[in-house]
């Protein structure tokens, strides 16, 4: 079958028919991320009144599909029905694993047969991956579930834009992301001052272009701006699986042992020694909720040489064991 790719599709100029949108909503979906993506279809329609956009939302059991903020969305049609859409969505969310089931998959592969161009958006690429229907194609997630999809699907090219598009695939990394990626969706459909009204309706200053980044810079997460210690928590951050000799991060600072430690008790609270531990066990943390990869697996993904030791940190940091970690998910 010939497909069409989702640029193509949206700046082909032929907008007169209404364009129809499906969401496929999985339990403890991301409600910010859905938002975000069905609001700018609204008011599409409302600037123009035209209408635009139409859209349809389906679940698995075809009833009521629970956000993981509680609140509860209802189906308006079949998982069958979304061949009828022009363009799909699968919205994801938290233990996004348990939610990628048989039926799931089997859904999505019989809609791509159809020929109906799927996106994702936050997790929901974790369950695109699982269905084999981004071989060969640029993807993204959200930065916290990047690593475990990495790690499950190591041929993946995953990147950290905040949406991207290749040929008849669209990955969004979820929270207000999704609205980006819809204005820029619209602005190709139907131009760019009507993107623009809709970001001025929703008081979003400047649409984001894809490659803005996903998460704050260093500085504003760290709430410090000391030029070496960015330094050091960039190297920090960029050497999990294998970790570097406190000598050696000093050395690449331009720094001696004894600075370092001053420098992190200064601003950080802490000592280098603890604060680099913590990012690794808070890597494992995502790798555990996130991946089925053994304990032992997901200790060397995150520079500890032996379970035992990994789990012994574990608890200490987080008061359970890696295991029951896993149990509480």
């Amino acid at each position: 079958m010939q497909r069409t790719s989702i640029v193509d599709l949206m700046s082909s100029g032929n907008q007169t028919d209404t364009f129809r949108v499906g969401f496929f909503l999985l339990p403890n979906f991301s409600m910010m991320a859905f938002a975000s993506a069905i609001e700018p279809l609204r008011s599409a329609n409302r600037l123009t009144e035209q209408k635009l956009f139409d859209w349809v939302i389906a679940s698995e059991n075809e009833k009521y599909t629970m956000a993981s903020n509680g609140v509860e969305v209802a189906a308006t049609t079949q998982i069958e029905d979304l061949i009828s859409c022009r363009l799909i969505f699968i919205c994801g969310g938290i233990d996004i694993q348990n939610h990628t089931t048989k039926s799931v998959i089997s859904a999505l592969r019989m809609i791509d047969r159809h020929g109906v161009l799927i996106g994702a958006i936050c997790t929901g690429t974790y369950v695109l991956a699982k269905a084999g229907l981004l071989d060969d194609r640029r993807c993204t997630i959200h930065w916290e579930n990047r690593e475990g999809l990495e790690e499950e699907f190591p041929n993946l090219d995953v990147t950290e834009e905040l949406f991207e598009i290749d040929d008849d695939r669209i990955t969004c990394s979820g929270g207000t992301a999704a609205l980006d990626m819809m204005l820029h969706l619209i602005a190709q459909a139907h131009g760019h001052g009507l993107a623009t009204s809709i970001s001025e309706q929703f008081i979003h200053d400047r649409i984001r272009d894809s490659h803005d980044r996903q998460r704050m810079e260093l500085r504003s997460r760290l709430g410090v701006s000391h030029p070496k210690l960015l330094t050091v928590v960039a190297e920090m951050e960029k050497n999990l699986e294998e970790p570097m000799p406190q000598t050696e991060i000093a050395r690449r600072a331009n720094l001696s042992t004894r600075q370092l430690e001053r420098l992190f008790r200064k601003y950080l609270g802490t000592t280098p020694t603890r604060y680099y531990l913590n990012l690794r066990i808070a890597r494992a943390r995502h790798l555990l909720r996130q991946t089925s990869m053994s304990i032992l697996s997901v200790a060397l993904a995150c520079g500890f040489v032996s379970a035992s030791h990994f789990s012994k940190c574990y608890r200490e940091t987080y008061g359970r064991t890696p295991r029951d970690e896993r149990v509480m998910q």
